[in-house]
């Protein structure tokens, strides 16, 4: 497929004339009934390995709503089941065993081959691709190193992520990326050979860490990871979204090979288009709380923020992807997605 053949792949090229295009991270889940109708039948784990349930579960948004690009239905963590960690989902994601130790990581296994554990996520792509229409663009995704190792640590991403602070520096997070890059380059390829048009790195860890941390651990694993990846599969471009990060942050990525900033909600849309848009494609970035408003207030909310981004030069938002900063929250209500699209594609035109 051309890389300009639909609004997504044209807006990540920065080239996007026409409306741009909306996603939203976890478009597929527990607020939207198609998924909960899968949920009867598939357990989580089945949603993401079983590749026809995660094919469905994929397209469900797709077709009840209309997004402009479909996600892989999947989870971020697999490359630490892949890595010998276990990974069960109860209530949440749980690992068999941490990282508590630097002796910890040489019970790791890693290394390219280990990336074919996988393989579901490279043929549930290829499943999507043939049914998805052709004008909707498809996006891969996995965990930035950084996030990854932050699971591995401390067996999620909330609590302060105190033990990944001194784990940084004790030698764990060389261990791991040593084991991770590899592995998680093979499956950003497993993904861009199924069919996506575009492969994310979702850092959601990112923002709990200070720009000089940041700069000192997380941007040169990043940077080695895309690098490993870019000779894999060179022409796939990159989104890169990390929650909670700020220009300081951002600053630091420069000369890496990343298409498209994701960017949170805690920022003025229309100024980050000026600032950045030179620079990279720009994901992102209305608050997902807005969606649990009543409708009315929505719609105030929407309008005021698109009025003020179609106000910019045309120029500055060829390549915007309309979006949230993070994803659809549990008990959003569906028709608040549909005001969301209907009055992007209003404001923007069809």
């Amino acid at each position: 497929m051309n890389t300009t053949d639909t609004l997504f792949s044209a807006a990540i090229a920065r080239r996007n004339t026409g409306r741009p295009p909306v996603w939203f991270m976890r478009q597929a889940g527990r607020y939207h009934s198609h998924y909960q109708e899968l949920k009867k039948r598939y357990t989580f784990m089945e949603l993401c390995k079983n590749t026809d349930a995660a094919c469905e579960a994929t397209m469900g948004p797709i077709e009840d709503f209309g997004f402009d690009a479909a996600i892989l239905f999947s989870d971020l963590l697999f490359p630490l089941e892949a890595m010998g960690m276990g990974l069960k989902y109860d209530e949440g994601p749980k690992l068999d065993w941490h990282l508590k130790s630097l002796a910890d990581c040489g019970r790791l296994r890693g290394g390219a081959e280990k990336a074919s554990f996988m393989n579901f996520q490279g043929e549930a792509m290829a499943k999507i691709r043939a049914r998805l229409p052709r004008e909707k663009g498809l996006l891969g995704f996995v965990g930035g190193p950084l996030t990854l190792f932050c699971y591995a640590v401390e067996g999620s991403h909330l609590g302060g992520l105190k033990e990944s602070h001194s784990a940084l520096e004790d030698g764990r997070f060389e261990a791991f990326s040593a084991k991770l890059l590899d592995l998680l380059a093979g499956n950003m390829a497993i993904q861009a050979r199924g069919g996506a048009d575009c492969m994310a790195v979702f850092d959601t860890c990112a923002g709990d860490f200070s720009p000089e941390l940041y700069g000192k651990y997380a941007v040169p694993a990043l940077k080695d990871l895309l690098g490993r990846f870019k000779k894999l599969c060179p022409d796939t471009p990159v989104t890169y979204y990390s929650k909670g990060t700020v220009p300081a942050h951002w600053k630091l990525l420069d000369g890496l090979p990343i298409d498209c900033l994701g960017v949170d909600w805690h920022h003025d849309l229309a100024q980050l288009l000026k600032d950045w848009s030179g620079k990279y494609a720009i994901q992102g970035n209305i608050d997902p709380e807005w969606l649990h408003l009543p409708p009315a207030e929505l719609e105030k909310n929407l309008r005021g923020v698109f009025a003020k981004v179609k106000a910019l030069p045309a120029q500055l938002r060829r390549g915007w992807v309309c979006g949230l900063g993070h994803g659809v929250l549990q008990r959003t209500p569906e028709d608040n997605i549909r005001l969301f699209l209907r009055v992007q594609k209003e404001v923007f035109g069809n």
